[in-house]
């Protein structure tokens, strides 16, 4: 049976560019059942735009504002496919992208979790479609048995190159996090890896737009992990997390600790950086954390020590 796919699109103040992620949701080779627009109390009128297009498979819903987590939330309870993609407000879908999930279902029916890479694009929609990447007719898959683990060699997907099977979000208690400023999209998707493999789409089919001095613009390792890292850790130590999947979570527990020890070190806070190294070395100690404890003891990189995967 092929899937059938709802598009959720949460939508606060993002008038300049909702239309055309719309549109390109509307505009798949293989079409959506529907496409919700959640708006989450946008004053710039986004909601109006978004009205001004008329297609029978586009619902709009209104709320007062909550943040995007109750926007995403909302459009689950109100999905009618049995699978739901995401799409954000200034975000763009290759047509093709529905269309490569679809393959990939049949490829790996059981699967429930399907993702694709993406690029960053700037402000210009025609300059967005007109430099895409020549892509196959036919795509190539890549099975993820530990999303976690994949997610150690950089972002796997983005939130508007993602597609879950509704049942299994639906399952999810929370689902999105509400009130959260940064993870609250990984929270699910790791929530959601624990249960199920990832398929991955190896080619870029969505856009994703990154606005300098936004919330995915800044650090968030500099006092503590975030709130869904320790929910993370809390399902590892009461044994929730299935036994096949606890190394792979132990591992990124780990990697994210030793970056945030690394930003503390960047920032002079030695007391910190132990803490948070003795943390790491407790869940999977590693190379990268070795390398990090050096820093520490031998004082030389402190004021440049780099937060990434090195």
């Amino acid at each position: 049976m092929q899937p059938d796919f709802s598009v959720i699109v949460p939508l606060y103040n993002k008038a300049a560019f909702v239309r055309g992620a719309v549109q390109s949701a509307l505009s798949q080779t293989f079409a959506p059942k529907e496409v919700i627009v959640v708006d989450d109390g946008s004053t710039d009128g986004g909601a109006e735009a978004v009205l001004g297009i008329r297609d029978a498979r586009l619902r709009v819903v209104r709320q007062r504002n909550q943040g995007v987590s109750a926007a995403r939330n909302t459009g689950i309870e109100l999905a009618t496919g049995r699978w739901i993609a995401f799409l954000d407000a200034d975000d763009w879908m290759h047509p093709r992208l529905l269309s490569a999930y679809a393959q990939a279902h049949a490829a790996y029916p059981s699967v429930r979790m399907l993702g694709a890479g993406f690029l960053r694009i700037g402000e210009s929609e025609h300059e967005v479609i007109a430099s895409w990447p020549r892509l196959p007719d036919r795509f190539s898959f890549e099975f993820v048995e530990h999303l976690h683990t994949r997610w150690m060699r950089g972002e796997t997907f983005a939130t508007s190159s993602v597609a879950i099977e509704a049942e299994c979000l639906r399952g999810l208690r929370p689902r999105f996090p509400v009130g959260e400023s940064w993870g609250e999209d990984l929270d699910v998707w790791f929530r959601v890896a624990e249960r199920t493999p990832l398929v991955l789409v190896k080619a870029p089919l969505a856009g994703y737009r990154w606005v300098g001095g936004s919330l995915s613009d800044t650090d968030p390792l500099h006092a503590d992990l975030p709130p869904f890292l320790r929910r993370m850790q809390a399902r590892l130590a009461s044994g929730l997390v299935p036994p096949a999947k606890r190394k792979a979570v132990r591992g990124l527990l780990a990697q994210f600790l030793v970056s945030s020890a690394r930003s503390s070190l960047a920032r002079g806070e030695r007391h910190q950086a132990v803490r948070l190294l003795m943390e790491a070395r407790a869940a999977y100690a590693s190379p990268r954390w070795l390398r990090t404890w050096l820093m520490l003891v031998t004082k030389k990189a402190w004021p440049a020590v780099p937060a990434g995967c090195a």
